[in-house]
């Protein structure tokens, strides 16, 4: 009985129970990515311009990315606190808007729907801030298989949301507003005293690999089975009852890797104390090893060029004689011992520390060229669908939920081979699907066969795959004890380039060549190329010439952004170096 009882405790504070409950969490987070399902129902509602929509949308971002306060909350308030907050702002948030929207209670003014969308869209930073910083510190060694899998739940709460809510059959699309408002919390709240630190790094198996080889396994199968089913509901019209089978086989996929902490909790041999024991005697060896390597400034100004190209073992050695020599010069007289200004790269910082650091600003700027241009198509993805003469705008959404989901599952592996096979910096892999997002989006621009296909794709795993990497790289670079903070400040890029690229470029364009068909219907209704334009019609544009411009500029944001991730993987390149110095281990 005892024995039960220990197993029981013992799975409680299982690093991966929390973390599997981190992932549930982060399935339902994700409400801002369905933004392209709720504005039509929105614009026609409210009879909105498409400019007025824009707005909604860059006060949807600002709230999903503004997450000062959450970061600084995360260093003095425990993770089911934060939860408690971010479950409470999403109802208060998201609830009025449906209450607006659904025309229970009177139409209000457009800063009242801003305010309420913020609102509700902020609670999804403290539901980020407390899986991430829980899980993080639970798998300190396993940054960016964690942290992709996380942000990639984060991606893929679109299109189940989605799912589970055709599910319901609701009567209207108004009906989505009410399950955004009402379903995160209740999982937020389900789960607020499991999701915690539980001091993870004692807790080494070797079954761990094999508990991300699975979990990998589920991201791929859960992925592929959505996309399967997104093209059932495209060429077929399914009944109501085969829907709600295939939202609840969704579900068992969402709940599958609970099997990991079961498994490593109930049915494999406890770990020898003494192994955890040496687990931690290593884990502070190694700090202050790493400690001792910058107590001079000195061994960086004086190493020979070549010394970090070699081998760990080899680079250690000569790395301690050289200190050793500085020391005797310092004892001696010879020298004078530099005072250090502040952290080095891989040192942890302050966000204050951090804002003075160029490599933080040239993240920023890649982050804000980059994926403020994805957040845009995102954003826009409902109207840019409509534009092109579809009708369902929700498979659409999904379906770049879908890649958005991929891409951080496989940013956050791709990237962790880069440093861990190659001591590369992390950096490198964002420019690359910087490059990728370049590309999609050019080929939307030129009008290419299946552009909205191809351009979902390449956005969509692009976008996501920085969400796995930013984390983990801003980790590397500048440490954990302010993460929180460090990682929300860098998250305003989103809305930062959202409000330039959709309030400004896209609406713009949009509006103008909306206006330009609209004189069109009115000067020649008769035409069978533009539907006339009634007089309870929205303002809308059709055709590729909507938002081919736009993607053109973003294309070349991108390409843009990529160069400067480049000049940040030069910058830190050292770094890296030291952190995972020999490629092999």
């Amino acid at each position: 009985m005892a024995q039960c009882h220990g197993k029981f405790k013992a799975f409680k504070n299982s690093r991966w129970l929390v973390f599997v409950c981190a992932m549930w969490i982060q399935s339902f987070a994700g409400i801002g990515y369905l933004f392209g399902s709720i504005s039509p129902v929105i614009k026609s509602t409210m009879g909105y311009t498409q400019r007025q929509l824009a707005i909604l949308g860059v006060a949807k971002d600002l709230g999903d990315a503004i997450g000062f306060v959450a970061g600084y909350l995360s260093e003095i308030l425990p993770s089911w606190v934060l939860l408690v907050i971010g479950a409470v702002l999403n109802f208060l948030g998201y609830g009025l808007l449906w209450l607006i929207v659904s025309q229970k209670i009177a139409a209000l003014p457009l800063w009242v729907l801003c305010i309420a969308i913020y609102v509700g869209t902020n609670g999804e930073t403290f539901f980020n801030t407390a899986a991430l910083i829980s899980c993080v510190q639970n798998f300190p060694k396993s940054r960016g298989p964690v942290v992709g899998i996380l942000k990639g739940y984060a991606g893929l709460s679109g299109a189940i949301i989605t799912q589970i809510y055709a599910m319901f059959n609701a009567p209207n699309e108004a009906s989505l507003l009410f399950m955004i408002a009402v379903g995160p919390s209740m999982v937020a709240i389900a789960l607020m005293f499991i999701v915690r630190p539980v001091g993870g790094h004692r807790q080494v198996r070797p079954g761990d690999k094999a508990g991300f080889t699975f979990t990998y396994s589920v991201c791929l199968v859960l992925a592929a089975y959505l996309l399967g089913v997104l093209i059932l509901e495209d060429l077929f019209d399914l009944s109501q009852t085969l829907i709600t089978l295939l939202a609840a086989i969704l579900v068992v996929f969402l709940v599958l890797p609970i099997i990991i902490p079961i498994i490593l909790t109930f049915f494999s041999e406890p770990k020898p104390l003494l192994q955890e024991s040496l687990i931690d005697v290593q884990r502070e060896d190694e700090g202050n090893k790493s400690e001792n390597e910058v107590i001079f400034s000195e061994v960086e100004d004086e190493k020979a060029s070549d010394v970090d190209s070699l081998p760990s073992s080899e680079r250690q050695k000569r790395i301690s004689q050289l200190q050793a020599k500085l020391f005797q010069a310092a004892a001696d007289g010879a020298v004078r011992v530099k005072r250090r200004k502040g952290p080095r790269r891989g040192e942890n910082f302050t966000l204050m520390q951090a804002l003075i650091k160029a490599d933080f600003w040239l993240i920023f700027v890649s982050l804000l060229l980059a994926a403020g241009s994805g957040l845009t198509v995102i954003d826009n993805l409902g109207q840019i669908v409509l534009s092109l003469g579809y009708t369902d705008t929700s498979i659409y959404v999904s379906m770049i939920s879908i890649w958005n989901f991929l891409g951080r599952v496989g940013g956050g592996y791709f990237s962790e081979i880069i440093v861990r096979d190659y001591a590369y910096p992390r950096p490198v892999a964002m420019a690359v699907v910087q490059v990728i997002m370049a590309v999609g989006l050019f080929y939307y621009a030129v009008g290419l066969p299946g552009q909205i296909y191809v351009s979902t794709v390449l956005i969509g795993l692009g976008y996501g795959a920085h969400w796995a990497i930013l984390p983990a790289a801003a980790s590397e670079l500048f440490g954990l004890k302010s993460f929180g903070a460090l990682y929300n400040f860098l998250t305003m890029a989103n809305p930062a380039g959202s409000l330039i690229f959709s309030e400004v470029i896209a609406s713009g364009i949009y509006d103008y060549y909306a206006e330009k068909q609209a004189t069109l219907r009115h000067q020649n209704p008769s035409s069978m190329l533009l539907k006339p334009l009634g007089d309870d019609d929205d303002l809308s544009c059709e055709g590729t010439i909507c938002y081919s411009i736009t993607f053109g500029i973003l294309s070349a944001l991108c390409i843009v952004a990529s160069g400067l991730s480049m000049i940040v993987v030069y910058r830190t390149r050292r770094v890296y170096t030291q952190l995972y110095g020999n490629p092999n281990n």
